[in-house]
């Protein structure tokens, strides 16, 4: 998967989103990972799991280039959340967990 995650980074390169001459916005790769997002919700009514899988790897796409943007590193921030929500407790509530409150 780091292997993935680093052709990501290099097409960012490539493409003058992210890197030393990068011209992409951490707004406008979150932006654009939004519309993406849109686009596994159209896909998700439309039972296509193929475009689901596509949107769901172009929202994560967007998102590796938006931590790029930001100073971060991607796989840190998913570390990040990893830690925070690895011991959470909740409950399902009409398909979706909620947390419990602390």
């Amino acid at each position: 998967m780091n292997e993935l995650i680093g052709k990501i980074r290099q097409w960012g390169v490539d493409r003058y989103i992210c890197g030393p001459e990068g011209e992409g916005t951490l707004g406008s790769q979150l932006s654009k990972a939004q519309e993406e997002l849109q686009e596994a919700f159209d896909a998700l009514y439309d039972d296509d799991k193929h475009e689901i899988a596509d949107a769901i790897g172009d929202v994560t796409v967007c998102l590796v280039l938006a931590a790029e943007r930001a100073g971060l590193i991607f796989e840190d921030c998913v570390e990040q959340a990893w830690n925070e929500i690895k011991d959470r407790k909740g409950r399902m509530i009409n398909g979706t967990f909620v947390k419990n409150a602390k």
